[in-house]
């Protein structure tokens, strides 16, 4: 191995102080058969600093960390850990080089505890652990730390952003320099989000540590990051300091100046009428808990109405509710002022439509072709029918290829099996299908969960466009940033009731924080 292992020093703020670079991809290029992932890719993180790594998705961030931890081995370039050319082939030699990895989704073991589940994260164990004197140590460390956690707590009892920072702990007991973050804000409410970010910059301000973040979120960039790295189609796009850089340059960045989507105006819709609403609405979830617990709402036409919350407050059942995918228990819907409960004929009628999360798994039959699934709201009215009985498959196919082209949906053709399409894809075709004809009232689960910025863009705008047409629009949505953007008012929900309610000129992030953890 070139190099070797790089000399430590008992204070982590010398150590990084002995370095300009704490680490360095120069010139990655990666192939996966006829595609290249990477192309003469280079990043530089400079010790002691918090670096954003930002791009679409499919630009090439994974491909390029798995390839600075070791996951993959790069076709070209070279890799220098603090100043020294490293080959990095697994996890195992990363750490030794002081590199640590928070991802995505959590890697805990939910049944043990804070204090099994820091030390089994160990590359070594002994063959017999003395947890007493593990306690007073790991207690010992970790009151040194920005974060801290009951050591006896089971992992299932602790909040996301509890979770969060015991991944972060985990590195940070295990002498970890370099640590790269994975969308590590993704399941956070934006208190927590703020805290983790804050802390961890807190430590690279003191040359303790130094953080690269992927993240699809602009204001995260923003606000906690000193450089930024920008990828585009396994490309090199720009690399640049924070403070001369805005969210719309970077944006460019990403995708190109001609695909930044301009914000949809917001039309003046004065006093439309209530064409969306809930009394008393009580669902229960799966195994018959309570999950909505009176809810009560009114959606105007012309106003998008938001609901903030944490994954896991009834949302899901809520949604499931509106589109008569489950059966509430207690409580009434109205549709225009009639009962509603949630049966095709009443949903044509009213012009009652639906975009649910997961759409390939809810709104989708993923064996079937784009067209079948596009024509799921008309495959039993002309043109698609005759007389009620024959389809007209030829129909299907000249209408998917006209909303293929409206939606910018990117498939081989409409006879394509919509499950082998991209996520944003095939939310760009459940849209196309939802919104293809007239649109009273509109309800929408998390439309831009991990979906690319180009996905976001389009979504936000037909969402803006159908409020403007008039229709009342239900947006529901564990991103607050893009609650506060798209909605006209907004409650939070929490513990299956609404909790608070403001409107975005008026909101205090913070009041909505404490409103979306329960307090």
């Amino acid at each position: 191995m070139a190099g070797g292992i790089s000399v430590r020093t008992a204070d982590p703020a010398i150590h990084i102080a002995m370095y300009k670079y704490a680490l360095e991809a120069i010139g990655i290029g990666k192939r996966f058969g006829a595609l290249k992932a990477l192309d003469d890719v280079s990043l530089r993180l400079k010790a002691g600093s918090f670096h954003g790594l930002l791009g679409e998705n499919g630009a090439g961030k994974s491909t390029l960390v798995k390839c600075i931890m070791g996951y993959y081995t790069p076709d070209a370039g070279q890799l220098l850990v603090e100043g020294r050319q490293q080959i990095i082939t697994n996890p195992r030699d990363a750490h030794q080089f002081g590199l640590g990895m928070v991802y995505q989704h959590f890697t805990l073991i939910p049944n043990m505890t804070v204090l099994e589940n820091l030390v089994l994260s160990r590359p070594r164990l002994p063959a017999r652990i003395d947890w007493r004197a593990e306690y007073r140590q790991i207690q010992e460390r970790m009151s040194l730390l920005p974060f801290n956690l009951p050591l006896n707590a089971p992992v299932r009892s602790l909040a996301a952003g509890e979770k969060q920072k015991l991944e972060i702990i985990k590195q940070l007991l295990l002498r970890t320099r370099i640590l790269i973050l994975d969308e590590p804000t993704s399941v956070l409410m934006p208190s927590e989000a703020d805290e983790v970010l804050g802390q961890l910059r807190d430590l690279t301000r003191r040359g303790e540590l130094s953080v690269l973040i992927i993240t699809h979120k602009f204001r995260e960039v923003m606000s906690y990051a000193d450089e930024v790295t920008v990828l585009r189609k396994g490309r090199l796009a720009g690399a640049a300091g924070v403070e001369s850089m805005d969210v719309r340059r970077l944006a460019e960045m990403m995708v190109g100046a001609e695909f930044v989507a301009k914000p949809v105006a917001r039309a003046t819709v004065a006093g439309g009428e209530i064409k969306l609403e809930v009394d008393d609405l009580h669902v229960e979830d799966d195994i018959r808990n309570p999950a909505v617990r009176g809810v009560s709402l009114r959606v105007r036409g012309g106003e998008i109405l938001g609901i903030a919350g944490v994954s896991g407050n009834g949302q899901r059942e809520l949604v499931e509710a509106l589109s008569g995918q489950r059966a509430a228990k207690q409580g009434s819907i109205r549709l225009h002022g009639e009962p509603y409960t949630a049966r095709r004929g009443e949903m044509r009628r009213h012009g009652f439509h639906c975009l649910p999360e997961e759409p390939l798994r809810n709104a989708c039959v993923p064996a079937m072709s784009v067209a079948e699934n596009l024509a799921f709201r008309r495959f039993d009215r002309p043109p698609f029918t005759t007389h009620g009985l024959w389809l007209r498959r030829r129909a299907m196919l000249r209408s998917a290829r006209e909303l293929i082209q409206r939606f910018k949906i990117r498939a081989p053709g409409p006879a394509a099996p919509i499950g082998e399409l991209s996520g944003g894809n095939v939310q760009r075709s459940v849209l196309a299908r939802e919104l293809a004809d007239e649109v009273d009232v509109l309800v929408v689960a998390n439309p831009c969960f991990g979906l690319d910025l180009v996905a976001v863009t389009e979504v936000h705008a037909r969402l803006v466009e159908a409020r403007n047409r008039g229709a009342a629009v239900l947006l529901v949505s564990e991103d607050l940033d893009e609650v506060l953007e798209l909605s006209d008012r907004v409650v939070v929900m929490a513990g299956g009731r609404l909790v608070h309610e403001t409107t975005p000129q008026q909101a205090d992030i913070h009041s909505i924080g404490r409103s979306m953890a329960g307090h």
